[in-house]
């Protein structure tokens, strides 16, 4: 949103406390769409009998439709306030759910992955740019819960896919059911979340624009931590069953080790940050992710390499949800600065897996993660990007008066 906008009404502490509340409801709606999606995939491949290159052909279109759907979620907001704008978006992100079951080849599986990429990617830069406004209107770091939320919500969509796949439900019935489900709660979380609006002679956000310079410089940090996440969710399972030797029982349990880790650690992040500040917090789990990746990389058994994936996901947890809140402050025009950290992000969890691949077959998956021990080095070296400029350290004490007065 841009620097001209307003909130339409009172901002005390009760309204706040709801908005907060209702954005967080919003992340997690967001989570359980992609939960629920994730758990289908492999019957969508069976549905539509098509090869693993076929399938990960489809399944880059998500990432191309968010990039190029991203840059209008600023135009978007500017035209209808933040409240309706999330609130549309969000229910167009939830009824896009129904469409990849429905599709009836290959070409109408692109395309309907495309729309459902456009519409998480469009629903995100929104939710996170008006997290962001929420944390600075309360004085204090949400961020990072807010995606735990996320998380949180992922979890729960991904238990009611996996309950529904082993029913042996018919997807198209399931995610339909989902999406008219999450639809109504999304609507009815963004009834509380702040509305903002633009200034009547600020200008409307260009509709497609290269993010701002500081934007890339804090989604570079992004990238290390995204590149680390995808890498670890992907590739950790593989690693203990062909690395160190475990079973498949325990290799499988090791990817849900790391999701559960990263939910724990950004419940956990907005004190540390409260305490330390962002800088000192990222750098800090940058430490983290290194020793993780040191662990992994010379694990000789499943429990010291589990371990090591637990520190990589405890490491990376709260660096993306930082970036969204730095990009948000770094400028005048937040929702374009969010826009770009989010585009490379996307981009970073799109490559990841496929060059942990090409690294491995090229060497071992021992050189993939040292690799990703690499870039966890960056999350040490680039934390400083992260630091909350002069002007937001300033402005809090006032804000939270404002907010108990009037």
């Amino acid at each position: 949103m841009g620097a001209g906008e307003r909130d339409t009404g009172r901002t005390d502490d009760g309204r706040l406390r709801r908005a907060r509340f209702a954005v967080a409801a919003v992340f997690a709606v967001h989570g359980a769409v992609t939960g629920s999606f994730a758990t289908r995939i492999p019957w969508i491949q069976s549905h539509l009998d098509l090869g693993s290159g076929a399938l990960g052909l489809a399944l880059v279109l998500p990432a191309v439709g968010s990039a190029c759907a991203m840059p209008l979620a600023g135009r978007v907001s500017h035209r209808l306030g933040s409240r309706a704008a999330l609130r549309l978006l969000l229910v167009l992100w939830c009824a896009s759910l129904a469409l990849p079951a429905l599709a009836p080849g290959l070409p109408a599986l692109c395309g309907a992955l495309a729309v459902y990429g456009a519409t998480a990617g469009i629903a995100d830069v929104a939710m996170n740019a008006l997290g962001v406004e929420t944390e600075e209107r309360l004085g204090r770091s949400i961020m990072s819960g807010l995606h735990g939320m996320w998380s949180a919500g992922t979890l729960a969509g991904s238990a009611a896919g996996t309950l529904a796949a082993h029913a042996d439900l018919d997807a198209r019935v399931h995610l339909g059911c989902a999406a008219a489900v999450l639809a109504v709660l999304g609507a009815a979380a963004c009834h509380r979340v702040l509305d903002l609006r633009a200034a009547g002679d600020e200008h409307p956000p260009p509709r497609f624009t290269l993010p701002p310079r500081a934007a890339l410089v804090i989604g570079a940090v992004g990238f290390c931590a995204v590149f680390a996440e995808g890498a670890s969710l992907d590739w950790s399972a593989v690693y203990l069953r062909d690395v160190v030797g475990a079973d498949p029982g325990v290799a499988a349990a090791c990817t849900t080790a790391f999701t559960c880790t990263m939910a724990l650690a950004r419940f956990a992040g907005d004190p540390a940050v409260l305490r330390f500040g962002p800088v000192r917090t990222v750098r800090a789990s940058g430490v983290l992710a290194v020793a993780g990746g040191l662990l992994v990389v010379t694990a000789r058994g499943a429990l010291s390499a589990i371990a090591g994936f637990a520190l990589i996901g405890v490491g990376v947890a709260v660096v993306v949800p930082l970036a969204f809140a730095a990009a948000g402050r770094s400028g005048p025009a937040p929702s374009r600065a969010i826009a770009g950290v989010a585009t490379i992000t996307y981009t970073s969890g799109l490559v990841a897996p496929a060059a942990i691949g090409q690294i491995a077959r090229a060497s071992s998956l021992v050189a993939s993660f040292g690799l990703v021990t690499a870039l966890a080095v960056g999350l040490v070296v680039g934390a400083g990007v992260l630091r909350t400029p002069e002007r937001t350290a300033a402005t809090t004490a006032p804000a939270r008066a404002r907010s108990k007065t009037e």
